[in-house]
């Protein structure tokens, strides 16, 4: 496995090496499961988080389902909240003693067989190596004897792992801990804040969400004219509440996180400041029965719409692109009865509008 020497000479100081050390020793490049299709309701299962090289991250691997993005991606969501990110990494169920031995002292017996390996990195992986096999303690960590063989069966080593759709790279390699041993059965040690748990799931099924489009019926559809106005709504049957659901389940640790997306609003942008909008906020409320806005009904054409706009100045030979983004208001439930809110969400789709002058007729 290729290491970067340059990179871990300089990072290699003090008890945070340690971890980093062995966390680039180790750690293979997450991959994503083979895609696998949709069903009908458009419900995809995808997993992340593994290595599909080796099988190092085997145990690790998230699954999703539900309303998600396709491939392991990204989700069409933004959040309202610009502070609110999703996690960069988290610790996760690793491997069983026995596997563990086998990998790390590998890994680390031929880093330091390395030519040139030496100073403060040769140091690390030295002290790394008597943490593991000689129950040498690092301050708020104790050793183990023999990479814990005596225990295997009983719980996994965990570790950490990178958020592959994090784009910092300082923050997706930020959990540098020396992978730790969990009972089967018991909660990672109060310390490791990054443990995965059911509301880090459910932030991962926030981050791979995928809402529906957001097509508004138009009336006029897509051709109205100067001073009158154009109605907008959006009907239940296509405006309904959307789930995602992100799962961990490995012996002796199974957690998992549903989020949960109920719309709430539609704000609509005329792509002109030459327009009115109805209301004047833009903003049009859900309504009693899950609706939203109005339809259009013949013999309201003078009429004010609850949901609309009006266009003062025509497109000439362009568009107006009419933007509709549906606002989310997104919670969560998980395993032992956890859950909670999360950040509204929003997502938008543009509709091209050709607006017409009224041609006046001369007799």
């Amino acid at each position: 496995m290729p290491v970067n020497r340059s990179r871990q000479l300089a990072l290699c100081k003090g008890t945070a090496a340690l971890g980093l050390t062995l966390i680039m020793l180790a750690v293979t490049q997450p991959a994503y499961a083979d895609e696998k299709p949709a069903n009908a309701q458009g419900t995809n299962t995808e997993e992340s988080g593994g290595s599909n090289e080796n099988g190092i991250y085997a145990a690790a691997r998230i699954q999703y389902s539900g309303s998600v993005a396709k491939g392991g991606g990204t989700g069409n969501v933004t959040s309202s909240d610009i502070n609110w990110t999703p996690p960069p990494c988290w610790y996760a169920p690793y491997l069983g003693a026995k596997d563990f031995k086998k990998e790390m002292s590998k890994h680390i017996d031929s880093q330091l067989n390395t030519p040139g390996m030496g100073g403060t990195a040769g140091a690390a992986l030295g002290e790394t190596k008597r943490h593991y096999e000689d129950g040498f303690d690092i301050p708020g960590k104790p050793g183990y004897k023999d990479y814990n063989v005596e225990n295997d069966g009983k719980g996994m080593f965990w570790a950490g792992v990178e958020n592959p759709n994090e784009p910092d790279y300082l923050k997706r390699t930020s959990c540098t801990d020396l992978p730790f041993w969990v009972e089967n059965g018991d909660a990672p040690p109060p310390q490791y804040e990054e443990a995965i748990s059911p509301e880090i799931l459910a932030a991962l099924a926030y981050q791979h969400m995928q809402l529906p489009d957001t097509k508004v019926t138009l009336a006029p559809e897509a051709n109205t004219k100067v001073n009158l106005p154009t109605w907008a709504w959006l009907d239940k049957a296509v405006f309904d509440e959307v789930e995602a659901t992100a799962a961990l389940n490995v012996p002796g640790f199974n957690i998992q996180a549903t989020t949960t997306a109920r719309p709430v609003s539609l704000k609509l942008e005329p792509g002109t400041k030459d327009a009115e909008t109805y209301p004047a906020s833009g903003e049009c409320v859900i309504n009693a029965d899950d609706s939203i806005g109005e339809p259009y009904a013949k013999g309201k054409a003078d009429e004010t719409p609850p949901c609309g706009i009006r266009y003062l100045r025509s497109s000439g030979d362009s568009t107006y692109k009419l933007r509709a983004t549906i606002t989310w208001d997104i919670d969560w439930t998980g395993t032992g009865g956890a859950g909670g809110d999360l950040p509204n969400g929003t997502f938008g789709n543009e509709q091209a509008i050709t607006v017409q002058e009224i041609q006046a007729v001369n007799r």
